[in-house]
């Protein structure tokens, strides 16, 4: 049962009103992508610009590439001491920025934390390249990775992603089972996700007054790059929206939330639906965190790193 204590003001904790208000000073009158063009923006990412933290690179990463629907698909490999397994990562970015490089440190505690090596897929963009491109390449990875995951050390496959990222995984988990007849990964690590791509209500009543990562205008432009020409009525259409599918037979699932994100009814309503399809569920909700906060070192990234760790651990012992 949802403590309704967790959505009040008071449950905020010092730091991540500091975080959000950096975040809010540090994106006023930041250019909109869809205004220069997604490329400039993502090259200002890579550069540090802008109010992401600067990405390193890690050491221990490595390319592979494999053959998909569209051409090679680049996969970011981070190595786990010990291997027993695979994290299939995808990358958020309203399926129009972002990178698989872009996370290496993340990726990196993640592969210390579980020894499952982590495999981060650098699927094709939108607007470049719309739906069905991005899903295309992560079923592809994620098939491959399965056929091979042996390869990695072990036998357990776990997937996950933030934002856009959690919403392919959920597509990919949807497509393995109904296209393929498999479900061969024991946990999903679901993080702030779109689940509803014709927006819940959380996504159309947060407005655009607040520049706090994403807005009601981010969530809109993302789409129609994604599935351009296609109603919000058409969006929810299962294959587009996992909110929407036949959920049952899936794994464990953690998903996890901040209060004072635009997507927080996507988490809400995908966690209910998730149990509510005998599937076990995990609901994990940060009062007052925004969009993307694990992306920023606040005591909530920290306790959401700890909660992640034990969650794939347990699932996969």
């Amino acid at each position: 049962m949802l403590d309704p204590k967790l959505f009040g003001d008071d449950a905020i904790p010092a730091e991540t009103r500091a975080a959000n208000a950096a975040i809010v000073q540090a994106m006023a009158g930041a250019p909109e992508w869809w205004d220069v063009g997604a490329q400039k923006v993502r090259d200002a990412r890579a550069r540090g610009e802008g109010v992401f933290p600067y990405a390193p690179k890690s050491e221990r990463a490595y390319w592979i590439g494999i053959d998909g629907k569209g051409g090679n698909v680049p996969l970011r490999v981070l190595p786990a001491e010990q291997s027993r397994g695979v994290y299939l990562h995808i990358h958020g970015g309203g399926h129009v920025l972002g990178a698989a490089d872009a996370q290496d440190k993340l990726l990196e505690r993640i592969a210390d934390a579980t020894r499952l090596t982590a495999i981060s897929v650098e699927y094709r963009l939108a607007p470049e390249n719309p739906y069905p491109a991005g899903p295309d390449d992560c079923e592809t990875a994620a098939l491959w990775v399965n056929e091979n995951l042996r390869e990695f050390g072990g036998g357990a496959l776990t997937i996950g992603g933030e934002s856009a990222g959690a919403h392919l995984a959920a597509v990919t988990m949807l497509r393995l089972r109904d296209q393929h007849g498999i479900t061969p990964f024991r946990a999903a690590n679901l993080v702030y996700g779109i689940f509803d791509l014709g927006m819940t209500p959380s996504a159309r009543a947060f407005g655009n007054d607040e520049r706090l990562v994403l807005r009601t205008i981010d969530i809109q432009k993302f789409g129609e790059a994604f599935l351009p020409g296609t109603s919000d009525e058409e969006k929810r259409a299962p294959h587009f929206s996992p909110l929407h599918a036949d959920l049952r037979g899936l794994c464990p699932a953690l998903f996890s939330i901040g209060t004072r994100d635009a997507l927080l009814d996507d988490s809400l309503f995908m966690h209910a639906r998730w149990v509510a399809a005998s599937n076990a569920g995990e609901l994990d909700i940060y009062p007052g965190a925004a969009h993307a906060f694990t992306a920023f070192p606040t005591p909530q990234t920290f306790a959401y790193l700890k909660k992640m760790a034990a969650f794939l651990n347990a699932a996969t012992d």
